[in-house]
């Protein structure tokens, strides 16, 4: 893995990143690499792999993220993810919910990075594509230069070919999940130093980066930057990644001819069976920020849920939004 395939990135977020909105995003940035819903190993090996790990060949370059403690099961299902395609395999060591720490693994295991390299070793052996780690700075009540040194040392021993660090500790005990991507303090200096200290080690940055000039910013410091919440409430940032960031045309010139790239592709999915909503639900906020924007969400967010919605009613819901700039810029 070259630092160039970590320089921008869709983070991994459950119940967001299914294969609908990365063909989603696909449409507004060539060059993003896209992540899969953390995928706990158990669940690749015993359960429909299918659902689980399916994608469109549009979605290159696309990761799938694993969870789990258990190197043998890792490198099983690693194996099973590398066999559908994928171009990387991720490990979360960052996730902070009671689950997964009932699962000994997620951010508890930035207490164990032993047992970490053993994981990425195991995986290591198992596959030919890369694979890589996402983490914390830290946990709880740990010194995160000495934790976050301590794994990328353990990790880069077991041949890691890139690193993920979300710039914030995780609270295990006393934060939810969604607490903890935004109330302990970001520590941006904290990465850039384990990048100084590791110059070989292609190493990116996650946690409230909000814009893609914020992102160009990062990246003086480190090799990439992974955007989450910003990409998915306001994908229309992502039609800035190509041009700015990697210096190539963006896919469509503008959230219109956004809508109407992707309009194949959504056709192609209701023809499985799937419904509009399952699909329109990650593109409600596209239009955010422009008049008719609240029109758009409102006519999706209802209107895509009827049986028999289709592609009609996302042309409807744009229209709102044309009809309300026409009209400003006629006003104007």
């Amino acid at each position: 893995m070259t630092p160039d395939d970590l320089r921008f990135s869709i983070a991994p977020m459950m119940a967001w990143t299914d294969r609908y909105c990365r063909a989603f995003h696909r449409t507004l940035s060539r060059r993003a690499r896209l992540y899969t819903e953390m995928v706990t190993s158990g669940a690749v090996i015993h359960g429909p792999r299918e659902t689980l790990l399916g994608f469109g060949a549009m979605e290159h370059p696309v990761a799938v993220q694993l969870g789990g403690s258990d190197p043998a099961d890792l490198a099983q299902a690693a194996r099973i993810a590398e066999g559908f395609g994928y171009d990387e395999v991720n490990l979360n060591v960052g996730c902070p919910s009671d689950r997964v720490q009932d699962g000994r693994f997620g951010a508890c295991l930035m207490r164990e990075p032993a047992l970490v390299a053993d994981c990425v070793a195991a995986m290591k052996a198992a596959v030919r594509v890369p694979v890589t780690v996402k983490c914390r700075i830290g946990v709880d009540e740990q010194d995160t230069e000495i934790a976050l040194d301590a794994l990328t040392r353990a990790v880069v021993a077991a041949g890691v070919d890139g690193l993920v660090v979300h710039a914030r500790k995780a609270w295990l005990q006393g934060l939810s999940p969604k607490e903890n991507r935004d109330v302990p303090p970001l520590d941006y200096a904290r990465v850039a130093r384990l990048k100084q200290a590791n110059p070989a080690l292609p190493i990116a940055i996650n946690g409230g980066i909000a814009t893609i000039a914020d992102a160009e910013a990062h990246l003086a410091q480190v090799d990439g930057v992974m955007i989450g919440r910003a990409a998915y409430s306001d994908p229309a940032i992502l039609l800035d990644v190509d041009p700015v960031l990697f210096g190539e045309a963006a896919p469509a010139a503008d959230a219109y001819a956004a809508v109407a790239a992707f309009e194949p592709v959504l056709a192609d999915f209701l023809q499985t069976g799937v419904r509009l909503h399952a699909v329109t639900r990650h593109m409600l906020g596209l239009f955010n920020g422009r008049p008719g924007a609240r029109a758009y969400r409102r006519h999706l967010s209802t209107r895509a849920l009827d049986p028999d919605a289709g592609l009609e009613t996302l042309r409807e819901a744009v229209a709102f939004v044309a009809r309300a700039e026409a009209e400003r810029d006629q006003a104007a």
